[in-house]
């Protein structure tokens, strides 16, 4: 028999979605249970932190970029006896053309919802949103609500009673605790390689949920996973060169580890480096990765890392393909701006200056289309999220001309020197 899960959701974020999930798998793998993880949608820190909690990798399944069938088979993959699907933001929010939601992810793997509502400010209002879902998408399958965080036992008795009556079953609340909350920065939750104390707050979530929630409603609410129609195409997005360096540490740890999954399925040798522990990429490597993370946070170190400066110049003369997202695009120009405004010199590889300083949030899904002479072959689905912004870009090859996810057309994006490329869009999959 394969995997049965279930998806926890909200309508909104900041409902405690991520709390829920930790101290629920924590618990579940405390009690022996073969609990796997999956992320809606394009996050690399919320996973970090699901692996940690149930001792296994966490993969993001994304409605807006992967196929119905790309889905399933990559949540099929996870194995183990209960999938948690963490859902992104609200449960109906989508991509710009109306793709890619909670609702819509689980409409494709067949999952129930589970929602998690945020009551602090509200008692019997609580059952609007289950109900408004509920006449919004008749369809999709409530299996039952948590509240979060409840106050006093006569607020959760007025919500409680209120939903049920509407035919929302209460799987339980979980009650104020500032010991549930987890320190952030300005793309999320602080990162999970980076939070002090980690697996004793995963132990206080799975304790507060051991008393709180009904595990053994919980876990029959759990389906199998839809199965998908046919076995799509391995790897899909293939290895940029047989042997691969990826630069792996709290500066560069936005990478989707279905990408490594697919390379290393395909053949390839994957070999991590540490740019902040001042570790040169592998020479034997014919492709570097330099995945984005925080390099703003980072600046100073990696000005002094000689050794990892050192290297990359020798591969990029040696004529390695270097490619850099966001993050790792920030760190093969010029020079990058600290929040400060200090401004620290990069690897120099890309002629771009780009700045913390000066900030400007740009959020949202990307259709890539290569430029001639790009090293990609084919249409590719992206995603942008970013507070830094280009001061200055010198002569270079565009890499990619770009639509938003509604299919607009948006600026070219992305610098080409060489066999040394990058921009600030992170891949997800083929087109």
């Amino acid at each position: 028999m394969g995997a049965r899960g279930f998806i926890l959701a909200a309508p909104s974020s900041g409902a405690g979605k991520t709390t829920v999930t930790l101290g629920l798998m924590r618990a579940l793998a405390r009690r022996g249970i073969d609990v796997r993880a999956a992320k809606s949608g394009p996050d690399y820190i919320d996973p970090a932190f699901h692996a940690v909690a149930c001792g296994q990798a966490s993969v993001n399944l994304d409605g807006w970029a992967m196929g119905p069938d790309l889905l399933r088979a990559r949540a099929a993959a996870q194995g183990g006896a209960v999938l948690i699907v963490e859902g992104a933001m609200g449960v109906l929010d989508a991509g710009a053309d109306g793709r890619g939601s909670v609702a819509d992810l689980a409409r494709v793997l067949g999952l129930p919802v589970v929602l998690v509502l945020d009551v602090a400010k509200q008692g019997q209002s609580a059952v609007l949103a289950p109900a408004g879902l509920r006449a919004l998408c008749p369809d999709l399958d409530q299996a039952g609500v948590i509240a979060n965080p409840a106050g006093s036992a006569r607020h959760v008795a007025l919500a409680s009673a209120r939903l049920r009556e509407a035919g929302f079953p209460v799987l339980g609340a979980l009650p104020r605790d500032a010991g549930l909350a987890l320190p952030e920065r300005h793309l999320g939750l602080v990162q999970a390689s980076e939070t002090a104390g980690l697996s004793a707050f995963l132990d206080h979530a799975a304790d507060q949920v051991e008393t709180h929630l009904d595990l053994e409603v919980l876990l029959g609410a759990a389906v199998p996973l839809a199965p998908a129609r046919s076995d799509p195409p391995r790897p899909d997005l293939p290895p940029p060169a047989q042997v691969v360096a990826v630069a792996r540490d709290r500066a560069f740890g936005f990478f989707y580890p279905h990408l490594l999954d697919d390379w290393r399925a395909a053949g390839a040798e994957v070999l991590p480096f540490s740019p902040l522990a001042d570790e040169p990429p592998d020479p034997r490597a014919q492709a570097i990765h330099l995945p984005g993370g925080y390099p703003e946070l980072h600046a100073d170190t990696l000005v002094g890392a000689r050794r990892f400066r050192a290297g990359m110049q020798r591969a990029a003369a040696a004529g390695a393909a270097i490619y850099g997202e966001c993050g790792g695009y920030m760190v093969l120009g010029e020079a990058l701006e600290d929040a400060t405004g200090v401004a620290h010199p990069m690897l120099g590889l890309l002629p771009l200056r780009t700045s913390f300083a000066r900030r400007r949030l740009t959020l949202g899904y990307r259709r890539l289309t290569p430029c001639p002479g790009a090293p990609f072959a084919g249409a590719l689905m992206a995603h942008e999220f970013h507070y830094a912004t280009i001061v200055e870009e010198g002569r270079a090859d565009r890499l990619f001309e770009a639509r938003d996810g509604a299919g607009a057309p948006l600026p070219a994006m992305g610098l080409r020197r060489g066999k040394v490329c990058g921009s600030f869009a992170h891949v997800i999959a083929r087109g």
